[in-house]
């Protein structure tokens, strides 16, 4: 069954996302339009560039994660350098090596711009944090004097993965000269269902969500803040869930599979080969019960027979 596919941010945690897709790939689902948020969207360009989930775990197995901690090499002591990367760069890390990562994935399957898919098939979502405003790649690139089918798609990927103070921003400038700063886009909307599914018209096909959080209205989960660490932890935990589950409502939530991976840091980038694998079978594992019903028909009887 050919149906339309939301993924979520979570960082490190999207490895949950992955089993979630071995599942709907053993359901016999195919993806023909795909959205996402940060890592959601590396999930997505990834679809939308042919691979399956078992060669997203093989890519990820071999992966050091440490590798997307790049730094500028300098004789500054490092504590110091650091406080002047956020005051300077406003951020700690370049993000080049994610960029640079995701292209070579991507030219393997002779994909680089917007051109290189079918048009309106991947929606990534970023933010504008000069304007205040949310911004949809690659439909909105035409506002920065830039044009979607030239734009490379593992840019928009890094630009949607720029947690902020973390990763180095991205500078656009629009058609008067006006910089903005383009950052990670689950500061605005961290699960962009209503990108593919809105309430004031019916869709073409069904939408899938892929959400790393807990649907609000079942559980009521807490963070514990005692020092700053913490407190910088639960300020991007609730800036990627609380607004999005604000406005998912009962109907809304039938569409979604919910993975509430709590014991992973978004940054825990040093997870064992155990840990990862806990990961894809959470997901895996939540994915098959949700659709143990949803692609039976209960869910939509209309499109049980569709290819």
């Amino acid at each position: 069954m050919r149906i339309d596919g939301v993924f979520s941010g979570g960082g490190i945690k999207a490895l949950s996302l992955i089993g979630a897709l071995e599942a709907a790939e053993d359901r016999g689902l195919r993806f023909e339009r795909v959205a996402g948020t940060s890592a959601g969207s590396i999930m997505a360009a990834l679809i939308k560039a042919g691979y399956t989930a078992g060669e997203m775990k093989e890519i990820i197995d071999g992966l050091d994660f440490k590798k997307f901690l790049d730094t500028t090499k300098t004789i500054i002591p490092i504590p110091f350098m650091n406080w002047l990367k956020l005051y300077w760069k406003l951020g700690l890390y370049k993000g080049d090596y994610l960029e640079n990562w995701m292209a070579t994935l991507l030219a393997n399957r002779g994909i680089v711009t917007f051109a290189d898919i079918p048009a309106g098939s991947l929606k990534i979502v970023a933010s504008d944090i000069s304007r205040g405003r949310l911004v949809v790649l690659p439909d909105d690139l035409e506002e920065y004097g830039l044009l979607p089918e030239r734009f490379p798609i593992a840019r928009a990927v890094r630009m949607s993965c720029s947690l902020p103070y973390f990763f180095y921003p991205i500078k656009l400038f629009n058609r008067v000269g006006q910089k903005s700063y383009i950052v990670d886009g689950g500061v605005l909307s961290n699960f962009p269902m209503w990108l593919f599914q809105r309430k004031d018209r019916v869709p073409i096909r069904p939408v899938l969500g892929f959400q790393l959080s807990s649907y609000i209205n079942d559980h009521i989960y807490t963070n514990d803040v005692k020092n700053a660490v913490q407190l910088f932890k639960a300020l991007f935990e609730t800036m990627m869930q609380a607004h999005d589950n604000r406005y998912i409502d009962s109907h809304d939530a039938r569409d979604i599979i919910f993975m509430p991976v709590k014991h992973v840091s978004v940054i825990d980038f040093q997870l064992s080969r155990e840990a990862k694998n806990e990961l894809y079978q959470f997901g895996y594992d939540r994915a098959e019960q949700f659709l143990q019903s949803w692609v039976s028909g209960k869910r939509y009887p209309e499109y049980k027979n569709r290819a």
